[in-house]
């Protein structure tokens, strides 16, 4: 990657990404309480000490250089919505995976979700020099593979039995990848989705 990466604010008209602190802990856990949530993740935040857990492990990830999280703030209600990071992050080959993204559901299927992704994009190939942001997604999770495609993300292939869930049951991940020769065709679609919302 061209520069280093360190904790970065990131403000659209929607949402604002701050680098996610033990500051967001009650707002991420009081949002954040709802299995339906973490139906298809790894990952659960059930109560306050999840919430708690969830930061450290991101931020103990982002100290060993392997991940960047960030707290969703959404600006009207000015609080923390959710969370999103780059992580699985490789300097030499100059990529990295947008990941570990949730949004409390009183603020999906508004902008929140689609800004937050054209900020880490635009990040991720015009300031950092990215020539692949990667996203994989539970095979099963049919939402979440029709929003990738709708942002412009190209379906790569499924990795079969990738990772145990917390329910013991084996997941197929689905990789997806925006190289930078797509970013700006995907960065138009992305803008033209924003200016309506």
């Amino acid at each position: 990657m061209d520069v280093p990466l360190r904790p970065v604010t990131l403000e659209g008209r929607h949402v604002r990404l701050e680098p996610l602190s033990p500051t967001h802990v009650d707002a991420l856990a009081e949002v954040g309480v709802d299995p339906e949530l973490w139906r298809w993740t790894l990952t659960e935040i059930a109560s306050r000490a999840d919430a708690e857990r969830y930061v450290e492990t991101a931020l103990a990830e982002q100290r060993a250089g392997t991940a960047l999280p960030f707290a969703i703030v959404q600006l009207t209600a000015q609080r923390a919505v959710g969370c999103t990071r780059y992580h699985n992050i490789d300097r030499v080959n100059r990529r990295l995976e947008i990941g570990w993204t949730w949004v409390a559901r009183a603020w999906q299927r508004t902008p929140v979700n689609t800004e937050a992704k054209y900020l880490l994009l635009t990040h991720a190939f015009e300031t950092l020099g990215c020539v692949r942001v990667e996203f994989k997604t539970d095979a099963l999770n049919a939402p979440s593979r029709r929003a990738l495609a709708r942002i412009g993300a190209r379906e790569e292939g499924t990795l079969r039995r990738h990772q145990l869930t917390r329910s013991g049951r084996w997941r197929d991940s689905v990789y997806f990848s925006i190289l930078d020769e797509e970013w700006p065709d995907v960065k138009r679609r992305l803008e033209e989705k924003l200016g309506g919302g």
